[in-house]
């Protein structure tokens, strides 16, 4: 659960970030990120097409640079999109120059105010740039460990079921490494939050 749904503790780090949605409203919010490619995102866009979604995409620029189709896709259907850095950067690597450069870099291509840190962390500096250049970071409610090579499909489908709530914001990854956990968590996933009486709203 530490990990699978953040600690109140943890979300004071970044006290102006959106962790969580309205509490009282029965609605989540699905987000994914490190994409665009094309061997991912399309697919994850025929799901949510084929559900009437609307999701929100924290993309990495160099792969909107390598793959403009891909990201075309995502505006044409309708999604909300994020910046991820250009180059998937951790924070705890850079100093807060190169991080906001990076930050900037994405956004000359991606285009929007919603930021969301690659592996959920920066330094407190760099998180105060980002909002002081005008952008709302993003982090999460529940995030599926998609990614997790100690996962299977099904135990990204069991953290969905089992830390999911009014409000939460959702994060998949249409990327490589999550796509065999995708391809079987992502629909049924869907399916038990409509069975549930979820909505589906984009940030």
């Amino acid at each position: 659960m530490f990990i699978e749904q953040p600690a109140p503790y943890l979300r004071w780090i970044y006290p102006h970030a959106l962790w969580r949605m309205d509490r009282y409203d029965q609605s989540v919010y699905l987000t994914f990120d490190d994409g665009p490619i094309p061997e991912v995102t399309p697919w994850v866009l025929d799901v949510l097409k084929h559900y009437g979604i609307k999701a929100t995409f924290f993309m990495v620029g160099d792969n909107v640079r390598k793959h403009p189709e891909v990201f075309q896709m995502v505006k044409d259907g309708g999604h909300r999109l994020g910046n991820h850095t250009f180059h998937h950067i951790g924070g705890f690597r850079h100093g807060v120059g190169s991080y906001l450069r990076d930050v900037e870099e994405a956004n000359k291509l991606i285009g929007s105010n919603l930021f969301r840190p690659p592996h959920g962390w920066m330094k407190t500096k760099q998180y105060r740039g980002v909002r002081k250049a005008g952008y709302q970071i993003v982090m999460w409610d529940l995030v599926t460990r998609d990614y997790s090579k100690r996962l299977n499909g099904h135990d990204v489908l069991l953290n969905v079921r089992n830390y999911a709530r009014p409000g939460s914001i959702i994060t998949f990854h249409d990327s490589l490494k999550s796509l065999d956990k995708l391809l079987y968590a992502l629909p049924r996933s869907i399916d038990w939050l409509l069975s549930k009486g979820y909505q589906f709203k984009t940030l």
